[in-house]
Formats: structure tokens, sequence, C-alpha cells
């Protein structure tokens, strides 16, 4: 319901702090010139008061006449001022960091925007370390990520669209893309997704995702949440869509293929070959963390076959005075690490590291001795922690962990049957995923060899001369190939 301000002077005020359930916080000022009253209101923390008292107060109160609502938006030397008949929109600028200007006996009030914005500088990234490339990342501040998106991505053909998130608590988001490169179907379909949002809050970019995604029963994140603007920076140029949101230090993009998990900005600033090795030494470590502790559990239960037997000696040896089964020894130390690691994220850096490492190394120790397990499981054990570790982004990572269990669980029912079972249902149920509609594991399926550039592997920068197909992008070619192999060095003749 849409509630006019009222004529009179002690009705106004008295709405307005009834809207505020008599908060202390508001700040009411009353200004007498001549037969005129002038009522200013503020939320104390909300404005920059040294910018009210010289930029508002002091004009107001400098001149011995009274004012119109013409004469306040056009002769304060503020710039953000407008008027407004309606109080539920003078209470949400108030909450936002404005000043409102009531004149005693006019249908409107003067809104002049003064926010005080508490954000942290730019840092370094923190969960997203790099060696090469810019090492700037988010803040929480939405005004702050647009200042650094757009020196990044200087030109017009970018897009920034203001949408509002939650119901109850409202936070603002943009969505941006380029207008020549992102598929129109993308964009709507980001935009639709956040405008029918029915939630109290959206807290966090992460949360956000989780709401918008695709599927939300899968432990697979299907879009990517990320704090560097290079990063951003580069899926946007790429045709894709982010969003920021207001109180987030982290970036929403889409569409995300599974392969570009496990892709890094630092790729792309050292030289092809070796961003490839990585690449693929990423997703090979995937396949590892995955696999290699099921084998060992379906190998010592029904396999014994398939081991040499110059290890099957040694393994004997190790796990003559373990008391558990294989599949219980290796749930027992998984959930040893996981431990450890949660243990070391939430305690203090310097706690943390000392915890992980001697934590690790005396239960390590104390559990071979005491034969809980064989030395062999733990260096197993240690070679699939560190292969989740590999993927750059944390939720992947995590989601690698989780699957690690159930695998896990089905090699020691059924031996190598169950990890390929296991196995044969990862497969279907990514094959099943989206992300935006558009398929999860492109370009494996549906194959597109082309897309293989950038995405599993990287050639040439002068071979890398198209946008992934998946994304369909209304410009499918950076450049012109033939161009960019000619030699335009110069002639000495």
């Amino acid at each position: 319901m849409n509630t006019h301000i009222p004529t009179e002077k002690d009705m106004y005020i008295e709405e307005l702090k009834r809207r505020f359930n008599q908060s202390p916080d508001l700040i009411c000022k009353e200004i007498q010139i001549r037969h005129q009253t002038i009522v200013i209101h503020f939320v104390n923390y909300q404005v920059r008061k040294d910018l009210v008292e010289r930029d508002l107060l002091y004009p107001l109160t400098g001149r011995n006449r009274t004012w119109s609502l013409e004469e306040l938006k056009n002769k304060i030397p503020l710039a953000s001022s407008k008027g407004t008949d309606s109080m539920e929109k003078i209470t949400k600028e108030l909450i936002h960091g404005s000043v409102s200007v009531y004149l005693e006996g006019e249908q409107e009030v003067v809104l002049f925007a003064l926010p005080n914005q508490e954000h942290r500088a730019l840092n370094r990234a923190e969960t997203e370390s790099l060696v090469f490339g810019p090492q700037i990342a988010f803040t929480e501040s939405l005004m702050t990520n647009l200042n650094v998106v757009r020196w990044r991505l200087d030109t017009d053909d970018l897009v920034v669209e203001k949408v509002i998130v939650g119901e109850r608590i409202k936070s603002e988001a943009r969505l941006i893309y380029l207008k020549s490169l992102a598929n129109d179907t993308n964009v709507q379909t980001m935009r639709q997704r956040m405008e029918d949002l029915e939630v109290d809050e959206v807290e966090d970019t992460s949360v956000l995702a989780q709401l918008i995604e695709d599927s939300s029963s899968t432990v697979f994140p299907q879009l990517i949440t990320t704090e560097l603007p290079d990063r951003f920076c580069n899926s946007i140029s790429k045709g894709r869509v982010g969003v920021l949101l207001d109180k987030s230090p982290t970036s929403l993009i889409g569409p995300m293929s599974l392969f570009n998990f496990f892709e890094s900005t630092e790729d792309l600033y050292m030289r092809w070959n070796m961003g490839t090795f990585i690449r693929i030494l990423r997703l090979f470590a995937m396949v590892l963390s995955i696999i290699l502790t099921p084998l060992y559990v379906a190998a010592l239960t029904y396999h014994y076959e398939i081991i040499p037997s110059s290890l099957l000696i040694s393994l004997g040896q190790s796990r003559a005075t373990v008391p558990f089964p294989p599949v219980i020894e290796a749930l027992l130390l998984e959930m040893l690490i996981e431990f450890l690691r949660e243990a070391g994220a939430r305690l203090p850096t310097k706690v943390g590291q000392t915890m992980g490492i001697v934590g690790g190394i005396v239960l390590g120790q104390a559990a071979v001795k005491a034969g809980f397990t064989s030395n062999i499981l733990i260096i197993i054990i240690a070679l699939s922690a560190l292969a989740s570790f590999t993927a750059p982004s944390y939720s992947m990572g995590s989601a690698i962990r989780i699957i690690r269990f159930p695998v896990i669980i089905l090699a020691g029912a059924w031996g190598l049957i169950g990890i390929v079972f296991a196995m044969c249902f990862l497969v279907l149920h990514l094959l099943k995923l989206q992300s935006l509609g558009r398929p999860y594991l492109a370009p494996v399926y549906p194959l597109e060899w082309k897309d293989f550039n950038d995405t599993i592997f990287r050639t040439t920068p002068q071979r890398n001369d198209r946008r992934p197909n998946y994304i369909m992008t209304k410009d499918h070619f950076r450049f012109n190939e033939k161009k960019a192999k000619r030699h335009k060095d110069v002639d000495p003749s």
C-alpha cells in the first residue's frame, strides 16, 4: 500500500517514527526560517555526517528567506536529489543512507543520497590464490566491484542491469554481460530466475547460485562463484553472463561446464603447453581422487589376484594387526582427513596450519603403531586428499571428496563391480545436469572437438580464435585465424 506523506509536520514526524519502531537512530532536526519549518531526517550511522553538515545544513540555514521544492532540488550543491510523495519510498531511502528534507505544507519530500558505506579496501584473493596475473579480489561493496569490472571491461558494449532479490530483506544485484556476445536466452534465463525468487533474503552469491541453478539435489555446482575480477571479466568476454550481489565478496558466472571448474585464469598467463599440462593434471587428479581409495578397498577385499606378489606380501605384513576390514579402515581414515581439514579451516590461520600438519603426522603415526591402519592406506588416503585439493574451485573439490565415500562403500560391498557401477551412475548423473539450460558435460557431450581448445586443453594463442559453441554466443569468432598467423616482422631491406 502506497501511503502519501501527511501535510502536517507533527503527523509526518510521528509516522516516520512509527515506521522505524521508535528507533533512537532516526535523527530528526527542525529548522525554522522565518515562518517556514524544515524537518530533516536521517539514520544516524547510515549517512556521512560531515557531508550532511557541510553540503546540506549549511546551505539550508545560510539564507534568510523561505525555500521551495524546486529550489531544494536545484540550488542545494548535491547531485543526487529526488522528490517523492510516498512514505514507503522515504523509509526505504533513509535505510539506504539518504537524508530527507520536508517542507511543512508541501505534498512532496526531497531526498539526498549521502550514504556512509563501510567496506574493506581491495586486497589479495584469499581462497583463489594465483602465482601469475592480477592479484586483487572483489570486496563486499557492490559499487567497488562494479568499478573494478568497468575498469577491466572498458567498453560501451557492457550491459549492467539492476535486479532486486529477496522479499523481506531486499538486496541489490547486477546482471552483467556483453550485448554483442551474450546469448539472449542465457541472459533471460538468469534474469528470470533471479526475479522469480520468493525468499526472505539472499545472503551471498553462493546462496543465490543454489537458488537459481538447474538442479539443487546434486553435489556438483552448476554455476561458478569466484572472488577474482579477472576470471569474472574473462568469462564475460567469452559471452557468459555474470552476477554481482551487494554485500557479497564473490561473483557468479554461468553457463558453465564441468571442465570449467578445473580451469584457472592462471592458465592463461603461462605458455599454452604448460597450461595444457596443468589442466590435464587437474582432471587426472579428480579421477584419481575418486577411485584410488576404492581400488585399494576392492583389491584387498575381493581381488587379491590383481596385486603384484611382492606388494601383496608387504600389504599382508602391514595389515597383519589391523582388526577392521579394508572398507571400515578406509572410511575411518577418510573421516580423519575430513576432521583435520575442517578443524584447520575453522581455527585461526596460524593455529589451523599447525593443527593440520601436527595432527596429520601425530595421528597417522599413532594409528599405524596402534594397529588401526596400514602404512600403505595412509599414503593412498593422503594422495586422494591432495588430488582433490588441486581443483581451483573449492565447491568442486568438496563435491569430489563427498563422492569418494559412497564409491568406497560400493567397492567394499561388490569390489570392482561396485566401482564400475558407481562410475556409470556418476556419468549418467553428469549427462543429465545442465547449467542455465546448457549441457554440463560440454564439449564431451554433445561432442564438439573444436571446443576442446581452451576447455580441456589449450593451443597456441594464434589458434584460439573461437568461443565455446555450447554457450551459443552471438559471435563465435574472437579474431581471424589466418591473419593472426601472418608474420609482421619489419623487413630490414
